[in-house]
């Protein structure tokens, strides 16, 4: 990582380091602050905001590790988070399991079927590969929608709040505290996966998959575990949707939400740690902002058209890829690491 100067690594250990300087250990200590303690200041509304953001950075965290560091483009990434929300209202609700069994199994049930979408990637790659996971996400709906027995069909399910030993999380404060501490491991793991020979074997068959084969990275072994990695994570962030709504429909989980997840990484920086984390930011304060502002526009102009401000937030989310792909094709991830080293903010 970027030291300022006069900071050297000793050993390889203090090279791996994560958080090198006082400084570094300090900003931690400031953010972690602010974030923990934000429930007490902020609104319900803002809660409910802030955890639609941590859910969706688990989620696209995962689409990173499998798009951004291995290279495997993946259409289909709401379908893999519709696996893991109804896995885990299934064992929580009809087994009554508890919750932490729900959340590990919902992950395991979703990498599982990542994993079997993901074979088509031993022989395709690219567009085709895209469609082959477009295909999973309109197959695992379609499931979702004709196995009444089990998920309940059209009509839905209802999921039971957390409930951790004897204490029941139902508020979005509680809820919140729960998602952020998984976020924040999720994110050090992924940091940490990144270094690993794993994560280095992912980045070369990103770059060069004959390449990599030549060296004798097995692309069998790791494109499926990147394929597993990043539908658990999906998993993980759909058992965590399910208990926060306490109720599923398939309509939760449409195509145009894997867009909306290819389009998060692209935004934020494929292949960074970091990126997904800007990148749902941006989008989802995005959403925020345009639900605010909507009516507003239909007070102002009520000669619109029928539906014209509910064509807003795709059109807005539109343009904003077009335009994130014209002037910074590298994503916000890049675009901060410059703007750290022209300003020298090494704490951040």
């Amino acid at each position: 990582m970027s030291l300022p100067t006069g900071i050297r690594s000793y050993n390889y250990a203090q090279d791996m380091a994560v958080f090198r300087t006082r400084a570094h250990w300090v900003w931690l200590g400031v953010l972690l602050a602010l974030l923990f303690t934000g429930p007490l200041y902020w609104g319900g509304e803002l809660l409910s905001v802030a955890n639609l953001i941590g859910i969706t950075i688990i989620a696209a965290t995962g689409l990173n590790i499998l798009t951004g560091y291995c290279g495997q483009l993946s259409i289909g990434h709401a379908g893999f988070i519709a696996v893991g929300a109804y896995a885990a209202a299934i064992i929580t609700k009809r087994f009554e399991l508890p919750f932490l069994v729900g959340l590990i199994g919902a992950g395991g049930v979703a990498g599982l079927v990542g994993v079997v979408f993901g074979i088509p990637s031993l022989r395709v790659k690219g567009f085709y590969l895209a469609i082959s996971t477009i295909a999973a996400q309109f197959i695992i709906i379609w499931v979702i929608n004709h196995w009444t027995g089990i998920t309940g069909g059209f009509n839905g399910m209802s999921v039971p709040p957390v409930q951790i030993g004897r204490l029941t999380l139902v508020t979005q404060a509680s809820q919140f505290y729960l998602i952020m501490i998984i976020v924040i491991t999720v994110v050090f793991l992924a940091k940490n996966l990144s270094r690993t020979r794993a994560g280095r074997a992912f980045v070369a068959i990103r770059d060069n998959d004959l390449a990599a084969q030549v060296m004798g990275i097995s692309l069998f072994r790791y494109k499926l575990l990147a394929f597993f990695i990043g539908c658990f994570l999906a998993g993980i962030a759909g058992s965590l949707f399910a208990h926060w709504t306490g109720f599923l429909n398939a309509e939760n989980f449409t195509m145009m939400d894997s867009i909306l997840y290819v389009g998060i990484i692209i935004i934020g920086g494929l292949g960074t740690t970091i990126g997904p984390i800007f990148g749902v930011l941006v989008i989802r304060w995005l959403q925020w902002f345009i639900m605010k502002i909507s009516p507003v526009i239909e007070a102002l102009f009520p000669n619109l058209p029928a539906g014209f401000t509910a064509g807003i937030g795709p059109m807005v989310f539109g343009i904003a890829i077009i335009l994130f792909l014209i002037f910074m094709p590298r994503g916000l991830a890049h675009r901060w690491s410059l703007l750290r080293a022209s300003y020298r903010l090494w704490p951040f």
